[in-house]
């Protein structure tokens, strides 16, 4: 095990703390623990991020040891941990993490609004495997770069493609827009959109900050104030401004439609 897999003590004592009762509970199911998301990238914020990790298992987890892997969640969630509601997880088979195209298997997975949930992967994943080959962060198990393969640009392409027009469906669904609403999804949405930009345009994957500054550069004024705003408003609390869910769709339509012309 990697027992400093970050420069930060209280992530790290979380990290050994979870692969060690994880490995226990998996077994010879377990196959390794790796970061990805921002403390992979290099934007991790100590008093704002998740913490992002995958395990990587031997093949689907049969039915009773999900139920134990979710009973474990529901106490990692009760322990007082300070990063008790701050982690994001999934449990995926290795031979899963080969394929780029989408399948409805369904994996453990725990997101913040979703304490524990079995699911498909979700559209995005091509950007979690290419993060994970090229700088995903060892906590437990062979290095990433033995378990991952690279993914092709087509597929990188192909996702942030499949992001766009997504949301592009969602733009008049009254639930989605209440969704879109909260400064931080509003905010959520437009640094997404910068980095599938990025994608577009380079094939790599950039944290959503490096991704943001990029594009204000690469689209202009059109979109800063807007973009920066949103670089601000991540974390807010409170409901985005009407002009700016408006301007949030708005650069959903206008990426589309990049999309399109390519």
């Amino acid at each position: 095990m990697n027992t400093t897999p970050t420069p930060y003590a209280d992530v790290n004592a979380v990290l050994n703390e979870l692969a060690t009762q994880l490995q226990a509970l998996l077994g010879s199911h377990f196959c390794g623990m790796y970061l990805y998301g921002s403390l992979a990238l290099g934007d991790f914020d100590p008093q704002q991020s998740d913490i992002d990790f995958l395990v990587v298992t031997d093949a689907e987890l049969p039915d009773e040891l999900i139920e134990e892997l979710k009973a474990f969640h529901e106490r990692f969630a009760r322990s007082g941990s300070p990063w008790a509601e701050n982690i994001e997880a999934a449990y995926v088979p290795c031979e899963a993490l080969r394929h780029t195209e989408p399948t409805e298997a369904r994996y453990p997975q725990v997101e913040k609004e979703f304490p524990f949930l079995l699911a498909p992967l979700e559209i995005g994943w091509s950007f979690q495997r290419h993060t994970l080959y090229t700088c995903g962060v060892r906590v437990a198990g062979p290095e990433p770069r033995e378990l991952f393969e690279p993914v092709a640009p087509e597929d990188l392409r192909r996702a942030a493609a499949a992001i766009v027009n997504l949301w592009l469906g969602e733009i008049h669904s009254p639930e989605w827009l209440d969704w879109a609403r909260s400064r931080k999804n509003q905010a959520f949405v437009v640094l997404t959109l910068c980095r599938v930009l990025y994608v577009l345009e380079t094939a790599q994957i950039a944290s959503k900050p490096q991704a943001a500054h990029w594009a204000q550069a690469h689209l202009g004024e059109r979109w800063s104030g807007l973009i920066e705003r949103s670089l601000a408003g991540k974390y807010a609390k409170e409901d985005a401004p009407e002009e700016d869910l408006q301007e949030t769709l708005a650069l959903i339509q206008y990426m589309a439609e990049q999309i399109r012309a390519r």
